[in-house]
């Protein structure tokens, strides 16, 4: 019975194997005819027949087919392509094609229509342009006959190849295996006007048959000039519209800067004691910024500084905290800035404690403080033309969406071309930073140019290195794309750069700068060159306060500080500097020697308390022949397929 047993499993086995054997998909035969015309265009006929199990090929096969190669000088090239015909066992088949990274797929069969198992013939007929190759002493065709990326194993590949009438082949080379493969495991027969090519093992998935047909010179025509042109249009035409963009952004914030974005001529800048037109410490940060810098806690800080020097209220240090506490003084109307900070403080019981347990409280009297000076102020001493900025972002918007729609970008060039954006924000805020730091010591043309200069120069850098970076981590990447990248960077560049220097004074606010600049050099020069300005004032505790919160405003509290000390020290040997205490001010930090640290820093200190009881922002939510040698998959063609 055992005998019996094991007899009728070996039995079951050997018949088992080989119906397994028999599952497997793969292509029995792939032949490919490739009519070369005496203008370089060919048509190819591809025969492939497959055996269908169900698997993976289920109603048809797909064929990828590559829309770009290297051509004879190491450039990607875009070639043409027109599908003509697919059948599948001498019937004509139902088919659709797509778009891919590169190229195009096609699909053969229908989504409703499932092929029955056992062998099927399909047929795919389509003509291409632009494959043979130009050399300075030959022609050639290098052609990937069956591509390196097939999902199925190719048990012969073979190729016909039927040259121009009267041309015949000086050289032929074969390559097989994966792609970058140098394997020769094919032959080459030669019969007058036609080359037959056939492997002479089975190729793998991912392995393919590239072959290589040298030609005499001139055996092909050549594209005339007028063709070469339009094709390097096409080639490039990413590059021409990323082009074209960028110089219509520049020339159109160039015209628009030119109307209304150049500063009014400066005056004369002469040192000065007080502030011009007697505006307030905020109003100087304001115009002196060109609009609120640090979100405005500087010119807050100042604003709280002068309504204590002016004795409407009183400020305590507590190290992590500050108390402003109103002491119900009332002597006329406050200015903007100054008023809406005084309502913040009754209307806090007249005591706004600044820290973090009060952080809603601080921020909706930052929030009221710029609204009312905004609306006080806006557009009287500064435009920002931001009308004239909208319009070169949109410009811009329809550039870049012009160049992703119309440009043929690859999948492969998408993150080269968000590297160098990214750099150029990077490049232009720095330069707009540095730019500023020229702003007060340089003349507008001046400024403009270490803007541009410190722009194009961390561009350049950024951009080089970040494309050299991203070369080597895909290596899709080519080295003609590195145009194309400089133009779009160019385009982010430009709106960063003008959008700061969009904005420009009104002639009253040129005016009221020069007054400011005039009050900061006075501030900031040393004892000497004070005392021989003519009618300016003694320093003494009063003037020292008066001027301290437009120090705080313009940043230049340190100096100030340091030269009224300077006075207290000399002033009756030291006693006025053991005596001075500012009524404004109740604190433990005030003392001989350490006064510049002190006040100088007070300022500072308290923006930086004021700007950390703010509550934080909320969290987002989560969620061939040519030098260095041929290989299999290279030159045109190529591609792959599989089954669906």
């Amino acid at each position: 019975m055992r005998r019996l047993f094991a007899a009728l499993v070996f039995a079951f086995f050997a018949l088992a194997v080989p119906a397994v054997a028999a599952a497997e998909e793969f292509i029995s035969a792939y032949h490919s005819v490739i009519d070369v015309a005496k203008d370089g265009t060919l048509t190819v006929t591809e025969t492939i027949t497959a055996n269908v199990e169900g698997n993976q090929i289920r109603r048809g096969i797909y064929r990828d087919f590559p829309l770009t190669f290297v051509d004879a000088h190491g450039r990607r090239s875009r070639v043409d392509f027109k599908l003509l015909a697919v059948e599948r066992d001498g019937e004509d088949e139902e088919y659709r094609t797509e778009s891919i990274n590169g190229g195009i797929r096609i699909y053969t069969g229908s989504a409703d229509v499932f092929l029955p198992r056992g062998e099927h013939t399909f047929q795919i007929t389509y003509e291409t342009s632009r494959q043979i190759r130009f050399f300075d002493d030959h022609d050639e065709l290098y052609w990937n006959v069956t591509g390196t990326e097939w999902a199925f194993p190719i048990e012969e590949a073979t190729a016909t190849v039927t040259l121009p009438e009267g041309v015949q082949a000086e050289a032929l080379d074969v390559f097989t295996g994966g792609y970058g493969a140098t394997g020769k495991d094919a032959r080459a027969v030669e019969e007058g006007d036609e080359i037959f090519f056939a492997t002479t093992r089975r190729l793998r998935p991912q392995e393919g048959l590239t072959i290589a047909v040298k030609l005499p010179k001139g055996s092909i025509d050549r594209p005339t000039p007028s063709q070469e042109n339009i094709w390097w249009l096409r080639d490039h035409l990413a590059l021409v519209i990323a082009g074209i963009g960028l110089i219509l952004v520049t020339l159109y914030y160039g015209r628009a800067w030119i109307r209304v974005g150049r500063d009014p001529a400066r005056g004369v800048m002469v040192p000065r004691w007080d502030p011009p037109d007697g505006i307030s410490p905020a109003l100087v940060n304001y115009i002196d910024n060109k609009g609120f810098s640090g979100e405005g806690w500087t010119a807050l800080s100042a604003t709280l500084l002068n309504l204590a020097v002016k004795g409407h209220v009183v400020l305590d240090d507590l190290k992590n905290a500050i108390i402003v506490t109103a002491t119900g003084k009332s002597d006329g109307k406050l200015p903007a800035g100054e008023a809406a900070v005084m309502k913040a403080v009754e209307g806090a019981g007249g005591k706004l404690t600044i820290d973090r347990a009060n952080g809603k409280k601080v921020a909706a009297a930052g929030a009221s403080f710029r609204s009312a000076m905004e609306r006080e102020h806006r557009g009287k001493y500064y435009r920002a033309n931001t009308g004239y900025i909208i319009g070169g972002v949109a410009l811009s918007i329809v550039a870049l969406a012009a160049l992703f729609i119309f440009g043929d970008l690859s999948e492969d060039s998408i993150p080269f071309v968000i590297v160098p954006v990214f750099f150029a924000v990077f490049a232009s805020v720095f330069s707009v930073s540095v730019g500023k730091s020229f702003r007060r010591q340089s003349s507008l043309m001046r400024r403009i140019l270490s803007i541009v200069v410190l722009a194009f120069i961390g561009f350049v850098l950024f951009t080089v290195f970040s494309s050299i970076l991203a070369v080597l981590v895909f290596s899709a990447a080519e080295a003609d794309d590195l145009p194309l990248f400089f133009a779009i960077g160019g385009v982010v560049l430009v709106n960063m750069l003008f959008f700061y220097l969009m904005g420009a004074p009104t002639p009253l606010g040129t005016r009221m700068m020069d007054g400011i600049d005039g009050l900061r050099q006075y501030m900031a020069l040393a004892e000497k060159d004070r005392l021989n300005m003519q009618g300016a004032p003694e320093m003494s505790p009063r003037h020292f306060e008066t001027l301290l919160p437009y120090a705080v405003a313009l940043g230049v509290e340190k100096p100030w500080t340091e030269i009224f000390e300077r006075w207290l020290v000399a002033a009756s040997a030291g006693a006025a500097a053991a005596a001075y205490q500012p009524s404004w001010y109740h604190g433990d930090f005030f003392g001989p020697g350490t006064f510049t640290d002190t006040i100088g820093g007070f300022a500072e200190s308290m923006a930086d308390t004021i700007t950390s009881s703010l509550p934080p922002p909320p969290k987002s939510s989560s969620s061939g022949f040519s030098s260095g040698g041929g290989f299999s998959g290279g030159g045109g063609g190529g591609g792959g397929g599989g089954g669906w």
